[in-house]
């Protein structure tokens, strides 16, 4: 397989122009924190011989999802109603309200119905859908679960939950292939291959042949991206940080891959928006840890193999280099 990819990188430079390149994906080849560590001491084995890392508990304002209410808001052809809407909530509570709704700042306001939590709570892990603690993925160091029912995304490290966030992934006629992923390349700025005007910002490729990714781009509240998983700018960014990119071994072949994403499940288009149902019933979007479990039941071998390969891989490296340069 050819890992040479033609796309368009967004340079602003002093003279703000647009700069067409062709690039030979490379990676910096280092320990990275949180990853792998190049201290053997941090490093165990389960019984069954698996390289797992030694991870401490994140710190967390709760264990578990707080239990709140919602009202939901129409706001349809109601200038008073969106006017009062404006002024009733801090900047805060608006960027949770955005969220929960899978919108974001550009777009909310297109919505004719928006889902209301009674209380607010600055820590927006609070709201998850997804369970804090997952015991089957503990042996996993990182993990990104995409889900297609409730558009949004959950981040695992070591089967502990530290983010949360909403996506817009493909439309009906587009549809984001459920199974596994890895994380391949990444780009802070990148012209779509579908449409040369679409710049996707915070972009990680985690589907190569078929340019699926992750990127900032609008989240309208609904599923309506050409299949690659849209997120918030902030969310993106963070998730750009957080992730690993693949290692080459050179120009055509991969040594070791990224970060395991999971996609999974079908989202009722012809249905009632499932956020919106949250005003009925507070546990609507939850996503039971067995649903979990039974996806990582599904792929732990091979996301265990990759992980185990790649921490191989990176602890040979400077080895390699070190003879390389003697």
């Amino acid at each position: 397989m050819r890992l040479e990819i033609s796309i368009k990188i967004i340079i602003l430079n002093k003279n703000e122009k647009i700069m067409n390149k062709k690039i030979l994906l490379s990676i910096p080849l280092m320990c990275l924190a949180g990853l792998v560590s190049c201290n053997d001491s941090n490093k165990k084995e389960d019984g069954n011989g698996t390289v797992v890392e030694n991870h401490e508990k994140p710190k967390r304002k709760y264990d578990k999802a707080q239990d709140f209410t919602y009202t939901n808001w129409n706001l349809k052809d109601n200038d008073s109603v969106k006017k009062t809407f404006k002024q009733k909530f801090t900047a805060q509570e608006l960027a949770t309200i955005v969220a929960l709704n899978r919108v974001d700042k550009n777009t909310f306001h297109t919505v004719d119905v928006l889902t209301i939590p009674d209380k607010f709570d600055d820590d927006f892990m609070a709201y998850s859908p997804f369970p804090f603690t997952v015991k089957s993925a503990d042996k996993i160091n990182k993990l990104v679960v995409f889900s297609y029912p409730i558009q949004a995304y959950g981040v695992y490290e070591n089967g502990e939950l530290v983010k949360w966030g909403p996506t817009s992934m493909g439309s009906k006629q587009h549809k984001t292939p459920e199974g596994l992923y890895f994380t391949n390349w990444k780009g802070e700025e990148v012209q779509s291959t579908f449409d040369d005007e679409w710049i996707l910002r915070w972009n990680f490729n985690v589907q190569n042949e078929e340019g699926i990714g992750w990127h900032q781009y609008s989240l309208p509240g609904y599923p309506a991206s050409h299949s690659c998983l849209r997120l918030l700018e902030s969310d993106a960014k963070w998730l750009y940080d957080w992730a690993d990119e693949w290692i080459l071994a050179d120009k055509e072949n991969v040594e070791a891959k990224g970060t395991p994403v999971i996609v999974y499940g079908a989202y009722n288009f012809d249905g009632e928006k499932p956020w919106l149902q949250l005003a009925a019933n507070n546990k609507a979007n939850d996503i039971a840890t067995e649903t979990l479990d039974g996806l990582i039941k599904k792929y732990e071998q091979e996301i265990l193999k990759e992980q185990e390969n790649r921490a191989k891989v990176v602890a040979n490296k400077p080895q390699k280099q070190k003879e390389t340069k003697s």
